[in-house]
């Protein structure tokens, strides 16, 4: 018995990874200068492909399951193979939202080998115990304790053996694009000084040809040639994308040049757009209106307002629901430190959309008297102000329960720009160009900078966090609203950027 099983999981294993050699070569092959928008956000294609591995891994790993359970008993493993493929659709389907969920799909993922180990573990006992309570409310999908925790011990073990593999024998050079930056000034330096992996992830440059005029302050060493026949010279270096980042469009702008390039089926295009694509951020240092205005994006219709609603309400109340144990929790637990007559609520007045101020409710944090000169005050790291309960509920984001109420009455929506202080918003309008264009959609809970950047308190992560919020506004959906709110997971569970 336990020679035949060792047998079947050798070869189970042995097919598992000659499937993920194959699904990567094929990739690799076919896929190199593909770039992908999923739900509002461009993921790059290694990532892309790594997802579409493990999410075929997360499905057959059911049957190899199976395979395991009955070894020793050959009919009662074909009779639940046959049968199998919808659990194994469902359990894959959910395992792979559970690491969606934890960052495991996103370029800004930092966690090194044991933080990444747990993150995979954690999201896999996630999406078991979600697909163990959906097979509870469908009797007829369930599948016993023994299949589900060799299924479970499957995908860990697979997920690991597949981004080790991917890691050491994948050349992910491979799904990088070859870009070519036709200017060498001011603007070409934002390329220059890229040095986050996650914003190079997606593209390599190959180098910076100075426009006429321009002067020079990139790198030399990165430097080309300065005249030359830029399509021939595209071809012989196999550029995929131009980049065009002139400091000075009307000296000699290479209009006949760049038509013949794109004609050549190589992408062409602007700085900020190409920034806004590989950062997930939209650069205020570089831009200028009429890219606002003639650009895409920015789509608040009808529809997109109707279904911004239907989602905030009924996903409040669904939060609503399930976090009633620990709004009550925290409602006795700040009764019992602070005293029965203490507020539990704390209401702050704050800009919401087109400028409009309302009463934002939160958990009080702090203690009563933290600002009793009547200032506004950032918060800091370890604010000394914050009190006990204050501290656990602030690491949890419990404190921001409350809001959800905020949610239904119409003054915030669940994904959006965090709300600032009046204040504050005076203070940052006059200094940090566009930051009043955040007011033109509704605040929110969580958004697209709370995801991509941490806590900020000064006037530099307003700045940085502004980057990210007019992003999200450009090409917020209704599908991008999901994937914010779905990866928030991440952000609660593993405590980042709370203070």
């Amino acid at each position: 018995m336990a020679c035949s099983q060792a047998l079947i999981i050798t070869q189970v294993t042995d097919s598992l990874t000659l499937l993920t050699t194959a699904v990567a070569a094929f990739f690799t092959l076919h896929c190199k200068v593909m770039r992908l928008r999923v739900l509002g956000y461009y993921v790059h294609m290694s990532i892309a492909v790594l997802a579409a591995i493990e999410g075929t891994l997360f499905y057959f790993g059911m049957f190899a399951a199976i395979l395991v359970r009955f070894a020793g008993d050959r009919s009662m493993a074909e009779m639940h193979i046959g049968s199998v493929w919808p659990r194994a659709g469902l359990f894959g389907g959910v395992t792979f939202i559970s690491f969606v969920a934890f960052g495991l799909y996103t370029a800004r993922q930092r966690a090194r080998t044991l933080g990444l180990a747990l993150r995979i573990v954690i999201a896999v006992l996630a999406g078991t115990a979600a697909t163990t309570v959906i097979f509870y409310l469908v009797p007829e999908l369930q599948v016993g304790r023994g299949v589900m925790a060799i299924a479970a011990l499957f995908a860990v073990g697979t997920t690991c053996a597949a981004r080790a593999f991917f890691d050491r024998m994948v050349d992910t050079d491979v799904f990088k694009r070859r870009v070519l930056v036709y200017g060498a000034g001011q603007r070409a330096l934002a390329l220059a000084n890229l040095r986050r992996r996650t914003d190079r992830r997606g593209h390599v440059i190959v180098g910076f040809i100075p426009a006429p005029g321009e002067e020079f302050v990139v790198p030399l060493a990165r430097l080309l040639r300065e005249s030359v026949d830029l399509p021939s010279f595209c071809r012989r270096l196999n550029i995929d994308e131009v980049v065009v980042a002139m400091d000075d469009r009307r000296r000699e702008f290479p209009i006949a040049a760049l038509l013949e390039c794109r004609l050549a089926g190589l992408d062409v295009t602007e700085l900020v757009s190409f920034l806004e694509r590989e950062t997930g951020r939209v650069r205020v240092d570089l831009l200028n209106p009429a890219w606002m205005i003639f650009g895409g994006g920015f789509k608040r219709d009808i529809l997109r307002r109707f279904s911004s609603r239907v989602l905030d309400v009924s996903a409040s109340l669904v939060i609503l629901v399930i976090s009633l144990p620990a709004i009550l929790v925290t409602v006795i637990a700040i009764k019992f430190e602070d005293g029965l007559g203490s507020n539990v609520f704390y209401r702050q007045p704050r800009v919401g959309y087109s400028g409009r101020v309302f009463n934002l409710l939160k958990f009080r944090s702090m203690r009563a008297d933290a600002e009793h000169h009547g200032e506004a005050v950032w918060a800091q790291q370890d604010d000394p102000r914050v009190t006990r309960v204050g501290g656990v509920i602030r690491k949890l984001r419990i404190d921001e329960l409350p809001q959800i109420l905020n949610v239904l009455r119409g003054h915030m929506s669940l994904v959006g720009p965090r709300p600032e202080r009046p204040q504050f918003v005076d203070e940052l309008s006059g200094k940090i160009p566009y930051y009043v264009q955040r007011h033109s959609v509704k605040p929110g809970i969580t958004g697209w900078a709370q995801l991509c950047y941490p806590y900020g308190s000064s006037e530099h992560d307003a700045l940085q966090k502004l980057q990210y919020d007019l992003y999200y506004i450009k090409n917020n959906s209704f599908l991008f609203d999901l994937a914010i709110i779905l990866q928030t997971a991440e952000v609660v569970f593993m405590g980042k950027g709370a203070r």
